[in-house]
């Protein structure tokens, strides 16, 4: 519990040293991205789940991180005009908390997670509900038409379970330190904090995307 609760505050400063960072200097995107400083290289370079062809952009987030929540508005219009060619995936980081995980496999197996994710954090960051217990959640997306017992049967399952311990082991696998950040392909890493801003973010990910379809020819 100790060190789960040392790796949330140290996961915690990281995301408020980002928030500081991008407001200290201007979004660094406006040339071409600089590797060191708008992203950085994947050091083992990790396999990708997408399939064959395609270029796999994962987003590292949580629930709970109000950054997370600032970007997601513009996330979302991103991810509505991404090129065919490239899936985007969402890993919710760990950092000391098991239920927001828990939460996002469980829509992430019901197929709702890109659907009801922002409720959760409207619900999270506006309602000021903490989302603490299956209870909460449940009561928050039955008033978005998902079945109570379907989602808590969900929940404690062997799969969500499953999908918690992956996203761990991704997590560290690629060094995260802070959220929002997002990879590229198993290759590349960015985050506001690094680019910026949080549209500096998404223009260095158009960018390593397009360095990726490029190598391909």
């Amino acid at each position: 519990m100790i060190e789960s609760r040392r790796r949330w505050m140290l996961a915690a400063a990281a995301t408020a040293a980002a928030a500081a960072t991008a407001v200290a200097r201007p979004a660094a995107a406006q040339g071409v991205p600089r590797d060191g400083r708008d992203y950085r290289l994947v050091k083992p370079a990790q396999p990708t789940e997408a399939p064959a062809g395609k270029i796999e952009v994962l987003e590292f987030f949580m629930y709970s991180c109000p950054h997370c929540n600032t970007l997601e508005p513009l996330l979302m219009d991103w991810v509505k005009k991404l090129p065919d060619d490239v899936v985007f995936r969402r890993v919710h980081v760990p950092f000391g908390e098991r239920r927001h995980p828990q939460l996002h496999y469980a829509l992430e197996s019901m197929g709702k997670a890109e659907a009801l994710g922002e409720k959760v954090f409207h619900a999270i960051h506006v309602d000021r509900d903490r989302l603490d217990t299956p209870e909460k959640m449940a009561a928050l997306l039955g008033r978005h038409g998902v079945d109570r017992k379907q989602f808590l049967d969900t929940f404690e399952s062997f799969a969500v379970r499953t999908k918690m311990r992956r996203a761990a082991q991704v997590s560290q696998a690629y060094g995260v330190d802070g959220v929002p950040a997002m990879a590229v392909n198993g290759k590349y890493y960015t985050a506001p904090a690094m680019a910026g801003s949080n549209q500096a973010a998404l223009r260095v990910a158009d960018w390593l995307i397009g360095q990726e379809r490029q190598a391909r020819k």
